[in-house]
């Protein structure tokens, strides 16, 4: 969905190049992906990799992959979303803040002259001292403002002494209040918004001006983002409020604070819990459509009886305002639940397409010429409705293209009971004498073996079930023995027989 020209939202996505992406992130971005395109907006993706002890190339490109993947075209960004639209760069480049540190030195040194900023010598050890100090006292344990007002005297002796300053904002003595999007108004008083940090010692630009300085110069409208960053939005206020007294920024933009997602024992979910990394869902084979809709869920609903929709219907509904405030809880089950919806929504077409990297290696064990094309076309309406991930296809078809089934022994221990060689030798003989064009037909072959045994049918498939294809839970029996073929299907019953009889 392309932006409407000369539209007033601008959201932006700005992501560290730090791990493997995470949940948590793709839902923030899926959010601001969301609001632009219902609004008719720009969407701007951003990479924030001022930190260069953490943040990788390789981490950059694992960004760029996944907003691909899922689906997120950007308006403006650090590299074109695809090839055939050329999206990608902008008015504002670069959109990389480790190509814009000139800009960011310009700012701190505006904001030093004009008096919104100053520079303060104090070491760790005293800031330390200082905050225990004041725990001790009953007091607020943040920045004292202790070189606030510095002077020449006091500067020329820190000097002296080697000391290299960083550089603070300095917060207005004033009630900050602003209307949360997500979460009504808000106030903080000035004692629990201290002077706080933009510019390290060694002169790097901290989060702290970096990501508001950009929010101006691009021109965002709506920043949309975790609960965690809430604190720090009456600084970011009081420093929009400076930029825009510099003429760097045009105004405030409004703020909307996510709800945490959170994780097992009700704990905020991190990039250190393995259900966190979208890696792994794209390794077991989520769509990403059926991710996405799961984590749209997570804050926000369509309507109290619909959890299922395309990201079309979504854009056409979704409001910021909409937003829960709560946490949500992830829940992989329901995860799962929602993304098999998704993979039975799909035309079979595009589900065979769709399984193909599972049908190869590395994931699946018989060699590429063993792969019959026909059987798979075949049998891949079957498993469509059975799959929750894609991945599953490979343990589903194996038994069409390995020489003979993986048999799993706790599948075997359960079908093979007392007397399944002799009901095996039962339904042999009735399937040799059956009409392999009918599934139907195959099935009331096994069905009369059952009653031959006084069995009915669930248990007298069970034995053919393990025998032809190594499990006793797996795609419909009956289709699944027409595709694989008569000889082949009653090879394996004998080499069944062969094994209970031995």
């Amino acid at each position: 969905m392309a932006s409407a020209p000369g539209s007033s939202v601008r959201v932006r996505f700005c992501p560290s190049p730090t791990g493997n992406p995470h949940v948590g992130l793709v839902r923030t971005a899926l959010f601001n992906w969301a609001y632009a395109r219902h609004r008719g907006g720009t969407f701007v993706f951003r990479i924030e990799d001022t930190d260069a002890a953490r943040d990788s190339e390789e981490s950059y490109g694992q960004l760029l992959d996944a907003m691909r993947w899922l689906g997120f075209d950007w308006d403006e960004g650090p590299a074109a979303f695809d090839s055939a639209s050329g999206a990608g760069g902008g008015p504002h480049a670069p959109y990389r803040q480790s190509q814009r540190m000139d800009l960011y030195k310009d700012v701190a040194e505006k904001l030093l002259a004009a008096g919104h900023a100053y520079r303060c010598y104090c070491s760790q050890e005293e800031l330390d001292t200082r905050r225990e100090a004041a725990r001790a006292a009953g007091k607020p344990s943040g920045y004292d403002g202790h070189c606030r007002d510095l002077s020449a005297a006091r500067v020329e002796e820190y000097q002296a002494q080697g000391r290299t300053p960083i550089v603070r904002f300095r917060m207005p003595d004033e009630t900050i209040t602003f209307t949360d999007l997500v979460r009504g108004e808000l106030t903080f008083t000035p004692e629990n918004v201290p002077d706080y940090g933009i510019v390290r010692a060694n002169g790097a630009p901290l989060y702290t001006l970096v990501n508001p300085v950009d929010d101006a110069l691009m021109e965002i409208t709506h920043v949309l983002r975790g609960e965690d960053l809430l604190s720090s939005t009456p600084r970011q206020i009081a420093l929009y409020k400076a930029l825009i007294e510099l003429g760097i920024a045009k105004e405030i933009p409004s703020f909307g604070h996510l709800p945490y997602v959170m994780g097992e024992g009700n704990k905020k979910l991190s990039k250190r819990d393995p259900e966190s990394s979208l890696n792994l869902y794209r390794e077991r084979g989520f769509l990403p459509e059926g991710l996405l809709n799961y984590l749209s869920l997570l804050g926000w609903s369509l309507s109290a009886d619909q959890d299922i929709f395309t990201m079309d219907e979504m854009v056409a509904a979704f409001d910021i305002a909409d937003v829960n405030p709560n946490p949500a809880r992830f829940d992989l089950k329901k995860c799962e639940a929602i993304n098999a919806d998704h993979i039975r929504l799909l035309d079979v077409k595009e589900f065979t397409e769709r399984c193909r990297p599972w049908l190869r290696a590395p994931f699946a064990p018989w060699a590429p010429e063993d792969f019959d094309e026909a059987k798979w076309q075949r049998i891949a309406p079957h498993a469509q409705t059975r799959l929750k991930v894609l991945s599953e296809i490979t343990d589903n078809v194996d038994f069409l293209f390995l020489a003979e089934p993986a048999v799993d022994e706790a599948s075997w221990a359960k079908a093979m009971k007392e007397g399944s060689d002799a009901l095996l030798a039962t339904a042999r003989e009735k399937l040799e004498a059956a009409d392999w064009s009918s599934p139907e037909a195959l099935k009331e072959a096994v069905l009369a073996a059952g009653e031959v045994h006084g069995l009915k049918l669930g248990k007298a498939q069970a034995p053919v079930r393990v025998a032809v294809t190594g499990r006793t839970v797996g795609l419909p029996l009956f289709e699944s023995l027409e595709i694989l073929g008569k000889d082949e299907a009653l090879t394996r019953i004998d080499a069944a027989l062969a094994r209970l009889t031995a």
